[in-house]
């Protein structure tokens, strides 16, 4: 649907977003507009089935959140009902204050994983394996296997499970569910053999060509010196206030070798490249709106530290602020599934007018 570095920096400016507000006014629009990205890339992605299961458990989560964070937390005006106070942990008043601070940690959860599950029906992972740097060519297919486990693991629960009842069996309690786990946990592992080794034989990540064993010596000491560094440059900044100049310098140091490190590294990985990825005004929209928002909340909280918090106990109140041009700014989000919703308006048009021509 795009440049995979677009869809990149769109993720990371809502993840930015939503870690750092908890105003339930601010989420909910970040979550309408990711939900609507999510809906719209959503339509021909054969992973978005996967994830809508994916998102309905971080559902039941989030509202177990709610009454879990209502009886672990007694304060608040507004006492809804109160349990025994003999009860340990739980006994206490539950109030109203304590059901919206657990809806809005719940919400927040949730809406992180909305903005991941857009990112990866958006992107393929393959595809993200190509930015990996070349020294992280190895990490890189752990990540790309790593993201596309989970939908797979739950298209496959939901295939084994119609297949089981087909052939007559019944979930009649938890005795029933080893049937549905011994094969899952089967399937995924076959899944994620069978990616990694299709993604290593197509030449996915890179391959790090032969090197003498004085140059892994070199490059393992080198590595070793560089953590050293950092780790006595982070001690004398913990412990040792009055040279704050020495601790900086051996952290720049530590930062320098181990990036030099990391580039000779780099330059022995033999990398192949069968087709490069286009950048095109799209996907300018989509990068750019992301980084608007990620550029915006940060400058907001810093100027004001408390523009995006919401805390309903007192002494503030349980109705959370708002201000339109935060709001439109947050809204800048939903760019890329607006436009996409008006390009698949365009294409009827386009296609009657050369009809008509023809």
């Amino acid at each position: 649907m795009g440049h995979t570095l677009a869809w990149l920096l769109w993720t990371l400016g809502a993840a930015v977003a939503a870690l750092m507000i908890r105003n339930p006014l601010y989420l909910a629009i970040i979550g309408l507009a990711a939900a609507l990205v999510y809906t719209v890339a959503g339509q021909g992605s054969p992973q978005a089935q996967g994830w809508r299961a994916l998102l309905k458990l971080g559902a039941v989560m989030w509202f177990i959140a709610i009454p879990l964070n209502a009886v672990m937390v007694h304060q608040g005006r507004y006492v809804l009902l109160r349990l025994p106070s003999s009860w340990p942990l739980v006994g206490g008043a539950i109030t109203l204050e304590a059901m919206a601070y657990g809806f809005v940690a719940g919400l927040a959860i949730w809406i992180l994983l909305l903005i991941f599950a857009t990112f990866n029906v958006c992107v393929d992972a393959s595809e993200l394996l190509r930015l990996a740097p070349p020294f992280l060519y190895q990490a890189g297919v752990v990540t790309s296997i790593a993201l596309t486990f989970m939908p797979q693991m739950l298209s496959s629960a939901r295939e084994i499970r119609e297949a089981q009842r087909i052939r007559g069996h019944r979930f009649r309690g938890w005795r029933s569910l080893l049937p549905l786990f011994v094969p899952l946990v089967t399937t995924g592992l076959e899944h994620a053999i069978a990616l990694a080794e299709s993604m290593e034989a197509r030449g996915f990540g890179g391959e790090l060509t032969q090197m003498s064993p004085r140059q892994t010596v070199r490059l393992r000491l080198a590595m070793v010196a560089a953590l050293a560094l950092a780790l006595i440059g982070l001690f004398l900044q913990a412990y040792d206030r009055q040279r704050p100049a020495l601790a900086l310098g051996l952290l720049v140091m530590a930062g320098v070798l181990l990036m030099a490190c990391f580039a000779w590294l780099g330059r022995r990985v033999r990398r192949s490249r069968y087709r490069r990825a286009g950048w095109a005004a799209r996907d300018l929209v989509v990068a750019g709106s992301g980084v608007l928002v990620a550029v915006g909340v940060i400058a907001v909280r810093a100027l004001d530290r408390m523009a995006f918090v919401y805390y309903p106990y007192p002494p503030y109140a349980p109705l959370p602020a708002f201000d339109p041009l935060l709001g439109a700014l947050l809204m800048l989000l939903a760019l890329p599934g607006a436009l996409a919703l008006v390009q698949e308006g365009r294409r009827p048009l386009v296609a009657e007018r050369r009809e008509r021509s023809v």
